[in-house]
């Protein structure tokens, strides 16, 4: 497996990103990119663990689905 990265799909990635809903975006940004745990982000954010634990499984899966969604006919004219 490489490291390479289609250009491409980064771009994707961010994008899908971008489109997250504020805490969506806030929680992933936090998890991956700020390495902390979800007990760390729900002291910064006062919200539960556990709706942290939601809010980034639902940025995954909303990132996951961007990503990967096909493109549509009427996307190629």
């Amino acid at each position: 497996m490489t490291d390479d990265v289609d250009p491409a799909t980064l771009k994707r990635i961010a994008r899908a990103i971008r489109k997250l809903s504020r805490r969506q975006r806030e929680v992933f940004c936090a998890v991956r990119f700020d390495d902390l745990s979800y007990v760390e982000i729900a002291e910064r954010t006062g919200l539960p663990v556990r709706e942290v634990e939601q809010l980034f499984a639902e940025a995954l899966f909303n990132i996951t689905r961007r990503v990967d969604r096909p493109r549509r006919w009427w996307h190629f004219w």
